[in-house]
Order: structure tokens, then C-alpha cells, then sequence
């Protein structure tokens, strides 16, 4: 059965539309002078009429604001167009949506893939276009992109698999040990990963796979607070040069952070630092949960993954010490975003870019879980290039002393939200 194309647009211009051809411009693409951004669902079979008219009307347009087109068969080429999809195996969550409805709909076991096609009007440079696109419009870090039709994703994906894998660790040296950590993208160190080794020589086995991803994860800079932990010193310096005094700071999450808060030893506080967020009350029958975190390394690789996830996982924490949400914070800070193109390293998204995509990310979040921002700052400095700081905030209220400390017997674990992976 032939393939099917379902291409949405606005009925007003896309709110990106603008933006996106002045950055093409600023890239040199001066023959350009218009462009629409369009929302493709390709599906890997045409269902019948009636069922594409369906599925149209529950998951993808609405007819107020949007129109579809549905296309079969072959698409002919297009000068000037740029598809942008994610790379195989990347979760895509509004497919997913598709593919319920479509099951809803008896359409069983129907694929489908999301693409963002651009499509640029005047006079194009292939070479040139091709350029700006893996520079501004793909993050190959997540996403593929094409010069026309982008090729469904069907088939491209491996398939599942229950094998477990071993990973031969035991007798290799130092070197191989750092070679490993690189080739597997786990971001050990040489003590993390001689913990390791020596811990498994004592077992007398190698580990799976399985083990030491769990392993890489539980000693990350996001599990454990590396740099938050860190020795670090303090060297004040006279006029002259020579060192007047050092002090060593053992880690600013106990020495700084938590060292204030037991000093402090306010009667308010009913817990800190010891669960998934902070307890304080607020008055004689409610108490306040707060949860803050920083998701800086993921927003400058995935601005709207990084951000929209950093808003969830303060979200979950708050739910996690039995509040009821009510309200998100946000702290954000980038480079400006009028940075010459030139001024970016290469391998960095444009500050332009993170900063859009992380707004988005937080206020997608925040927004379908009907969530007000209620505090938060933008700052704008050019020290903020390599890596932007993406403070997410969650705030909750519970009744006072409703909060378990301790799991029980026969406790139950409820698991709420959307898949992930398998």
C-alpha cells in the first residue's frame, strides 16, 4: 500500500516564519523572500477516506486555525525546501499521539513520522541553503534534515532486542579503560572507572551492558552533583601577585548550601536536602513544597527537550513529596541573541536558537499541565556562548505532615505519564 503524506498549516503565517527567513538572510541567503512552515505527518500506508478524514480531525488540525492536505503516492520535488525530522530511534511523542488515535480508529498497526518542512520562496543557492539548514534548522544532535522530500524513518530504526550484552573490562589498562568511556559515552573518569574494574575483578565477572549504563548514570554530573561537590580552592591574591590566603571550600552543596540551612535551623523548614524537594510551611493547615534544578548541558544540546524535561523533573519531585503543583519558576540565561553568526564556536547552537527553544520547552511543559509561571529573569551575557543556565522551578502545596518519610510494606508505586523507550 502506498505511503501517505498529511501536510497542516496555519491560516495565518507560522509565528517562526519570519524569524526563520531573516536568519537566512543573516546567513546570506539574500535571494530569498518568503517562507512557510508547514507540519507534515507521513504515515507508512494510505487508510481509506473516511479514516484519514477522522484521524485528521481528532489528532492533527483544527479546522479553525488549520488546513490539511493529504497527499499519496510520490511528492514532487520542490526548489527551495528543507525537511527537518528526527533521526531514527529519537521519541517521537506527537507520532506516538497519532498512532493511538489511529488505533482508536481501527486502523491498527499504522507507523507514522513528523517533519517540519520549510519552504523558502525567490531565489535559492542548494549549496548555500543546505549550509544554513545543518547550521540553523537541524540539530544533528536529534534531528536529520533534506534538501526536498525527507525520507521516512520506517525500517531505519533496529530492531528490539532481549540480548544482553557483556562488556570485557576486566583486564584492560588505563588507556583502554578511557577508550571504552568514550566509545560508549558513559563520561567516567580514571577513579570511577577503576572502581569499577576493581569491583568487578571481586566478583569475578565482567558487566553487562545493562549495569554499567546504570553505572555511568548514577555517578553523572545529573545524579550525582559533581560539580556541586567538588574541593575546591580559594586563592586570594595581594596587588603584587603572592598568594595572601587560601581556603578550601569541601564541596558547595554541604559546606555553602546545606551548612546555612542547619545553621539557620528555622522551625518553618519541615524538610531540605533529604527527599525529592524541600517542605516548608505555610500556614496552620498547608504546607509549600519547592523543587529547583538546572538543566544547562541539555537545553545547549536539545534547547526545547532540555528545557521542556528540566520543568518535568520538578514537576515529578514535587509530586514526589505528595504536593498538588501550582505554579512553575524559571531562571534563564544566554548569550544575546543578536551574536554575529561568526561568533559562534563551532559544534554551538546560535544563542537565538537556544533561547527560542528553550522558552518554548518551558512553557510547552508548564502550559498543558495548565501550570502559571509565576516569578523568573532572563539575563542576556556573552559568557553564556558555550553553555546557557536553564534554572526550572516547581512549586506545590500539601496538607501539613501529609508527606511519608519512609517507604513500607505493601506500599504501592503508581506510574503516571507517557511512555518512555520500550
Amino acid at each position: 500500500m502506498s505511503p501517505c503524506r498529511i501536510e497542516v498549516r496555519g491560516r495565518d503565517p507560522h509565528p517562526r516564519a519570519a524569524a526563520t527567513l531573516a536568519a537566512a538572510h543573516r546567513a546570506g541567503l539574500h535571494g530569498l523572500v518568503g517562507c512557510e512552515i508547514v507540519r507534515v505527518v507521513q504515515l507508512d500506508r494510505t487508510p481509506p477516506a473516511d479514516l484519514v478524514e477522522a484521524l485528521v480531525g481528532r489528532a492533527l488540525a483544527d479546522v479553525v486555525v488549520e488546513t490539511a492536505t493529504v497527499h499519496t503516492g510520490e511528492v514532487p520535488p520542490r526548489p527551495g525546501t528543507v525537511e527537518v525530522g528526527l533521526l531514527p530511534g529519537v521519541t517521537d511523542a506527537e507520532a506516538r499521539a497519532v498512532v493511538d488515535v489511529a488505533v482508536r480508529l481501527g486502523l491498527g498497526d499504522l507507523r507514522a513520522a513528523t517533519v517540519t518542512a520549510y519552504r523558502f520562496d525567490g531565489t535559492v543557492d542548494a549549496t548555500a541553503l543546505g549550509i544554513f539548514a545543518a547550521a540553523q534548522l537541524a540539530n544533528p544532535t536529534i534531528e536529520r534534515f533534506a534538501l526536498g522530500v525527507l525520507e521516512a524513518p520506517f525500517g531505519q530504526t533496529p530492531p528490539e532486542t532481549d540480548a544482553v550484552e557483556t562488556v570485557p573490562i576486566r583486564d584492560l589498562d588505563p588507556a583502554e579503560l578511557a577508550a571504552l568511556s568514550r566509545a560508549r559515552l558513559l563520561s567516567l573518569d580514571a577513579a570511577e572507572l577503576a572502581a569499577i574494574q576493581a569491583f568487578f575483578r571481586t566478583e569475578g565477572r565482567d558487566p553487562t551492558d545493562a549495569e554499567l549504563e546504570t553505572l555511568a548514570q548514577t555517578w553523572s554530573e545529573h545524579c550525582l552533583h559533581k560539580t556541586f561537590r567538588a574541593r575546591i580552592t580559594l586563592r586570594h591574591l595581594a596587588a603584587d601577585g603572592t598568594t595572601v590566603a587560601d581556603r578550601v571550600v569541601d564541596g558547595l552543596l554541604g559546606s555553602c548550601l546545606r551548612s546555612v540551612t542547619e545553621a539557620l535551623d528555622k522551625p518553618w523548614v519541615r524538610s531540605a536536602f533529604v527527599d525529592n524537594a524541600g517542605i516548608i510551611a505555610f500556614d496552620d493547615t498547608h504546607d509549600l513544597a519547592i523543587k529547583v534544578e538546572t538543566h544547562n548541558h541539555p537545553s545547549a544540546l536539545e534547547p526545547f527537550g532540555g528545557a521542556n524535561t528540566g520543568v518535568g523533573g520538578v514537576v515529578r519531585d514535587v509530586v514526589g513529596v505528595s504536593a498538588r503543583p501550582i505554579a512553575c519558576l524559571d531562571v534563564l540565561c544566554f548569550a544575546p541573541p543578536d551574536t554575529p553568526d561568526d561568533a559562534v564556536p563551532p559544534g554551538v547552537l546560535h544563542p537565538a536558537r537556544v533561547a527560542e527553544g528553550v522558552v518554548a520547552g518551558i512553557g510547552d511543559y508548564g502550559n498543558k499541565l495548565g501550570l502559571p509561571t509565576l516569578a523568573g529573569a532572563v539575563v542576556y551575557d556573552p559568557g553564556y556562548l558555550g553553555n546557557p543556565l536553564v534554572y526550572c522551578g516547581a512549586v506545590g502545596i500539601l496538607p501539613t505532615g501529609s508527606h511519608p518519610s519512609a517507604p513500607s510494606a505493601g506500599d504501592l508505586v503508581v506510574v503516571i505519564g507517557g511512555r518512555t523507550g520500550r
